[in-house]
């Protein structure tokens, strides 16, 4: 059975997540809490296996509840009513969270992927990343990348462009280092496009800090400062353009 703990200020917000967790044979509750300092006491002394933890409690954060626990032996799925800058952080660091009010489909997937990744216990990593995100400009953010052997936490900064694989994406870094990553394009796209980097082609996105020449032609070519050339797509090319200016 998967332990569970609910911290939350709002009865009906708890009240939610109980209803859905009934759905789920393999899910047990084992507290709930109203306010940090009792969720504290609770983690401590219940030990769940996940906790459903709210971001805004009462003049507190679920912040606060990590930060008072030295290590997270658990998976947390935060529940949020953030906006898209906060809601961003959290993709950042590839940690769950549920937006208010708790959708069931939503929810389901959220218990999916958090029972895969019980047995993975690199989560206080994670929250580290998550609580520096939470306060940095973008480019300075750390991103968390699945990898083959886990995950790879790479500053923003450092990504000099992402290639399209398929269904996965090569990652090149500053310091020549190449990562094969289980995530699209697309993803890195949506993720990396306020740090500055920009789609250039269907098969790359590139971080526009390390660009050192464009050459014109009917799309024109880029050269980036490791001295990779890649190809402007002609329906992106007003867009590069303006971007660059």
């Amino acid at each position: 059975m998967i332990r569970t703990i609910i911290i939350d200020d709002e009865q009906h917000c708890i009240d939610r997540v109980k209803e859905l967790m009934d759905r789920h044979q393999n899910m047990v509750l084992i507290g709930e809490f109203t306010t940090v300092e009792s969720g504290i006491m609770g983690l401590k002394n219940l030990q769940p296996d996940v906790l459903f933890l709210d971001v805004q409690i009462n003049e507190q954060t679920g912040f606060d509840v990590l930060k008072a626990i030295e290590a997270h032996p658990f998976e947390v799925i935060f529940t949020t009513a953030f906006d898209f800058y906060a809601v961003q952080a959290f993709k950042f660091s590839a940690i769950d969270y549920l937006l208010k009010p708790v959708d069931a489909d939503d929810f389901n997937m959220a218990i999916d992927k958090v029972t895969d990744k019980l047995a993975t216990k690199d989560f206080s990593k994670k929250v580290n990343h998550l609580l520096s995100n939470i306060i940095k400009p973008d480019i300075h953010k750390k991103i968390s990348v699945p990898t083959f052997e886990g995950f790879e936490f790479l500053e923003v900064a450092d990504i000099v462009r992402c290639q399209s694989d398929v269904n996965y994406t090569n990652i090149f870094t500053k310091n020549g280092q190449k990562l094969l990553v289980s995530k699209t394009l697309k993803s890195f796209e949506e993720l990396l496009t306020d740090c500055n980097f920009y789609r250039v082609h269907n098969s790359h996105l590139i971080n526009l800090e390390y660009i050192k020449k464009y050459t014109k032609g009917k799309g024109g070519y880029v050269t980036l400062k490791d001295d990779t050339v890649i190809e402007v797509s002609m329906r992106r090319k007003e867009g590069f353009l303006m971007r660059i200016n």
